[in-house]
């Protein structure tokens, strides 16, 4: 079973940081591509950001672009969401996702709440 479990999320305020992480099961992780999403009240998920299976190319939102630094350890099956400079706006549930190579198939995990005050 592929398990996804994102954490670090929390309540900020304006300008802070905040780190998520997602711990992924499965193996290798090497063969997954990994984005982050998140998903306002009403609305679709939206893209955050990702990176390759090696993590030598990312791609990011024009929203979080120079905000946001995604990256991952291979050993630690993880990836992480660096969030800096973090506005009201980005409050959001954030979601790790994974799509394996080359199946093409998507796992999800069930999201953490970010929420930054004025």
């Amino acid at each position: 079973q592929v398990q996804v479990v994102e954490s670090g999320g929390g309540l900020v305020q304006s300008g802070d940081s905040l780190r998520l992480s997602c711990v992924v099961s499965v193996r290798p992780f090497s063969d997954y591509g990994v984005g982050w999403f998140r998903q306002f009240p009403g609305k679709e998920r939206e893209f955050v950001a990702a990176v390759t299976r090696t993590g030598t190319m990312a791609d990011y939102a024009d929203s979080v672009k120079g905000r946001f630094s995604i990256s991952r350890d291979n050993v630690a099956n993880t990836v992480y969401l660096q969030m800096n400079g973090l506005k009201p706006e980005d409050t959001a549930v954030y979601y790790c996702n994974l799509v394996q190579y080359p199946s093409g198939r998507n796992y999800w995990g069930q999201g953490t709440q970010v929420t930054v005050s004025s």
